[in-house]
């Protein structure tokens, strides 16, 4: 009975505590709710309102209310603190959200600690353990996002501009990422003097001859520094500041719009978020507060901001986690701490939130928060704008969007200090590549090649500022279908760019949507395909040197020579002479010009060899001189004109105009980059022999390549593959592989240019930047430089196949060949020949055919003997004869000497 009394005691004081220190406190139907504290010292009672804010939102998602409990405390007060604290504990507090001082955050942390009540720290944590349950990021992870995008601005030096001790933690962990490699960092401290004027320090700025600073700090000390930095006179063109605060959206920087200093900072929500607009109406409605003139600003602090997401985190707890808080006294020590505080604390830190947060993102590795990303800023007419996004452990590159710029209001006089995005293709050599170097490279210096180069010519000349990115291999295109672009062309019309250069095609249908420079450089497109091969040597190459005709000719020739022999020998009466000189008057006459004779003596003089035979008469004399002289020229023709077809062989190409790739002569497949001009080129001609190499294209898109590289690396593998590409390109790929070579003409005439913004205002100085650029031959250097001087010379020097080369066995294959040849029917003549000499012998000497070549075979195989008597024939014959003739009268006798059987 006394308990039930007791029990509704509490609970009616429980619900007059609940009315009188929370106006927006709710009640379940359990009557039960959880009571958070909140000691503040801000006056503009900003943080007050959206710490109430955030119960009533996160209120109507729980069924256990959240009680918010406000006390007011002066800036660093910790007695007056720590008295408000005691009270929250009598009352049942189960968390306490600090103060901003940071000695009195330490010390209430210490109480709640040793009664083990959460304490939340909404603030940057300069301890090597973060204060309490802490979801600001830590020294660290804002160290890492300015190592990042000083990076991405490649500074090799800077000031490093810091207002307390306590911020010098940035400092170590950002000298910590850059080691000894790092830029030159020169350290200044502006609170020197500990009363709020840092124009001394200022000036030393000023005078000295670093213009980049990064600046660490309070929310108020950053904001005096940047108002009395333009009083000295360095918030202009030629300085460039990266802040460290997460507040930099806060300022007032209306004076700085127009002053043309670069401003870069980092933040962590937008101004645009559903939870930061109804928390800035809330504001209005509560305080009056009116919205910042600046676009991209807002007056949510970090601190009110991370006052919301921990109140977000808290109601995420109540939800899985039971948690009653019960009332504690500040005099008892150790025994009277706070049920199930610290598992309630630690549970804060095991969940992860994604949504309804203003800070995005929150998880804890730890006791540290992870996960988030910072929004990079920067200074624009506009206000402030948004350029990146940084996360950890992933690259950070700027990715300015485009600028709502009234071209009418541009002053086109001056493009100095003027900074343009500008698109190469690092996959396009040489154009633009990456840098091969054993150090880590960043920003621009990690890119060279051709339009690398060009870009800084333009610069140099121009003055202007520029930023290289990588738009990969997309080109792009306009579809007028859809009105929709794509690749570079996209990147440049929806403003994420200004520039863009590589070997990009001229075009009308691309002009729809952006322009153009005048071309930087001319070219076509042609056939890129291996070199002409040798043809493997035929089996009569020697006779090459003469044609078919001259064959033939030379054969008549013979024959009739030959035949003049015969006639006009037997028509001389001095060629007919005496066979046997022993008698001096004899009965006949012998002509040695036989028909034998003459082909033998007319072959003999062909063949520069000569013979036994000696003309005598001068009609015979006077036609061998004549034979002589032809063959003297025909042979020593023949035998210059062989050793150059022999030694020099004139390679052959299957193709050797567009007109054989359109037929797929000897089954030559070709192909060109799936994107861009030259595909673009097909699709659109009206020739018939561009049709059907564009069906054909159509037909096989597995011929189509990414890029011109896989292009030239298919036609490297000699699988008779053609590819067609731009004629400077291919210019480039022959110079550096000695197996490629450019077949035909050029198809068309086209140019490279510099694409930019649809009527940018800077195109006609573009355009006389380039012109001048050429009079004074830089392009042309340019060209040379990257098409025959770096990483060409490769195939300059006379390689073997260029002069006469050593003969093969395939050279001469038929001059053995006609040996062989030759010496078998020699061979045959002559067992016939021997033949025909023994059947005359075996027929005058009446013996057998067969015995006679016995005979005559044992006498030609005495190697040994190399004389034979005239007589011995006769006598082997006879002898032959007689055996045979013995032979038969002993089988006569036998016959006749048989016993005759009765």
């Amino acid at each position: 009975m006394h308990f039930c009394w007791i029990s509704l005691i509490i609970l009616s004081l429980s619900r007059v505590q609940a009315q009188f220190y929370g106006g927006n406190a709710y009640e379940a139907s359990s009557g039960q709710s959880i009571r958070l504290g909140l000691i503040t010292d801000d006056a503009t009672d900003r943080i007050r309102q959206t710490f109430e804010h955030a119960i009533s939102v996160v209120n109507n998602e729980l069924g256990v209310p959240l009680v918010g409990e406000t006390e007011q405390v002066a800036y660093g007060n910790s007695v007056q603190a720590f008295a408000q604290l005691c009270r929250l504990m009598q009352s049942g507090v189960g968390a306490v959200f600090g103060p901003a001082a940071r000695h009195t955050a330490s010390h209430l942390l210490n109480a709640c600690d040793s009664k083990d009540i959460p304490f939340i720290y909404p603030h940057l944590s300069w301890g090597s353990n973060p204060d309490g349950f802490n979801l600001h990021p830590s020294p660290e992870d804002i160290a890492n996002a300015l190592y990042d995008i000083v990076n991405q601005f490649e500074w090799s030096r800077f000031i490093f501009c810091y207002e307390s001790a306590e911020y010098l933690k940035i400092l170590d962990h950002l000298m910590t990422r850059y080691g000894i490699k790092g830029p030159v960092i020169k350290v200044m401290r502006y609170d020197l003097n500990l009363n709020g004027n840092y124009k001394s320090v200022l000036r030393r700025i000023r005078k000295s001859e670093d213009s980049r600073i990064v600046v660490v700090g309070s929310t108020t000390g950053v904001a005096e520094l940047l108002r009395q930095a333009q009083q000295v006179g360095i918030m202009n063109e030629d300085y460039t500041y990266i802040i460290g605060n997460l507040n930099l959206h806060t300022f007032d920087l209306e004076e700085y719009k127009y002053s043309e200093a670069n401003i870069t900072g980092i933040r962590m929500f937008s101004p645009d978020q559903e939870e930061v607009r109804d928390l800035m109406e809330k504001l209005h409605q509560e305080l009056g507060e009116s919205e910042p003139v600046n676009s991209g600003s807002t007056f949510i602090t970090m601190e009110m901001a991370l006052t919301y997401d921990a109140v977000r985190v808290i109601a995420e707890t109540t939800k899985h986690l039971p948690y009653q808080p019960q009332m504690l006294n500040c005099s008892e020590r150790h025994d009277n701490v706070q049920p199930d505080g610290s598992t309630f604390r630690n549970y804060m830190r095991s969940l992860e939130i994604k949504e309804k947060t203003i800070t995005g993102r929150i998880y804890f590795e730890g006791n540290v928060r992870k996960g988030f990303t910072f929004d990079v800023i920067e200074l624009q007419t506009s206000g402030l704008v948004k350029v990146g996004t940084w996360e950890e452990g992933k690259d950070f590159e700027f990715q300015r969007p485009p600028q709502a710029v009234n071209f009418n209001d541009i002053d086109d006089g001056s493009l100095v200090n003027k900074t343009f995005i500008v698109l190469i293709s690092v996959a396009t050599k040489p154009y633009a590549s990456l840098v091969e170097s054993i150090d880590t490279l960043i920003g621009n210096n990690q890119f060279q090649g051709y339009g690398v180069d060009l870009i800084k010519e333009l610069a140099d000349k121009l003055g202007f500022n520029f930023t290289f990115r990588d738009g990969g291999n997309d080109y792009g295109s306009f579809n007028k279908t859809t009105n929709s672009t794509s690749g570079m062309l996209k990147e440049i019309v929806e403003g994420r760019a200004d520039l863009a250069i590589t070997d990009l095609t001229i075009t009308s249908e691309r002009e729809e949507v952006i322009d153009f420079s005048i071309p930087f450089m001319n070219l076509g497109i042609a056939i890129l395909y291996v070199k002409p091969q040798k043809a493997p040597p035929a089996l009569f190459s020697f006779m090459d040197p003469f044609s078919s005709e001259v064959w033939l000719y030379l054969g008549i020739a013979y024959l009739g020579v030959s035949l003049c022999f015969f006639i006009i020998g037997r028509l001389s009466p001095i060629e007919w002479d005496n066979p046997y000189p022993c008698i001096e008057e004899p009965e006949e006459l012998e002509n040695q010009f036989t028909i034998n004779n003459s082909l033998w003596f007319t072959t003999g003089a062909l063949l520069q060899q000569g013979s036994e035979i000696a003309p005598k008469a001068l009609s015979t004399r006077t036609i061998s001189a004549i034979w002589w002289f032809f063959t003297l020229i025909m042979v020593s023709s023949y035998t210059a004109n062989l050793a150059a077809f022999l030694t020099i062989e004139n390679p052959t190409s299957p193709i050797n105009s567009v007109k054989d790739l359109a037929d797929n002569k000897d089954d030559v497949q070709y192909g060109a980059k799936r994107t861009g001009s030259t595909r673009n080129f097909f699709s659109t001609s009206e020739e018939p022999i561009y049709i059907k190499m564009n069906e054909y294209l159509n037909a096989h898109p597995e011929m189509l390549m990414e890029n011109n590289q896989q292009g030239v690396d298919k036609v490297k593998s000699g699988t008779k593959y053609a590819f067609l590409m731009e004629s400077t390109s291919i210019e480039f790929n022959t110079v550096r592989e000695c197996n490629l070579t450019k077949v035909g003409d050029p198809l068309d005439e086209k140019g490279y240019g510099i694409a930019m913004v649809k009527n940018w205002p800077y195109r006609d100085k573009f355009n006389k930047a380039l012109l001048e650029l050429q009079e004074q031959g830089v392009l042309a250097r340019l060209k040379n430089k990257w098409w025959n001087e770096v990483g060409a010379g490769v195939c300059s020097a006379k390689s073997d196949d260029d002069g006469p080369s050593e003969l093969g066995v395939d050279n001469l294959s038929g001059i053995y060949v006609v040996l062989v040849i030759g010496s078998i029917i020699s061979i045959i003549i002559s067992i016939l020949c021997w033949c025909y000499f023994v059947y005359k012998k075996a027929k005058n000497y009446e013996v057998p055919f067969c015995d006679a070549l016995a005979e005559e075979f044992r006498i030609v195989i005495r190697f040994s003997e190399n004389e034979r008597p005239l007589k011995s024939a006769q006598s082997i014959y006879s002898r032959s004869r007689n055996s045979s003739q013995s032979i038969e009268s002993l089988k006569t006798d036998s016959e006749e000497n048989m016993p005759v059987e009765d």
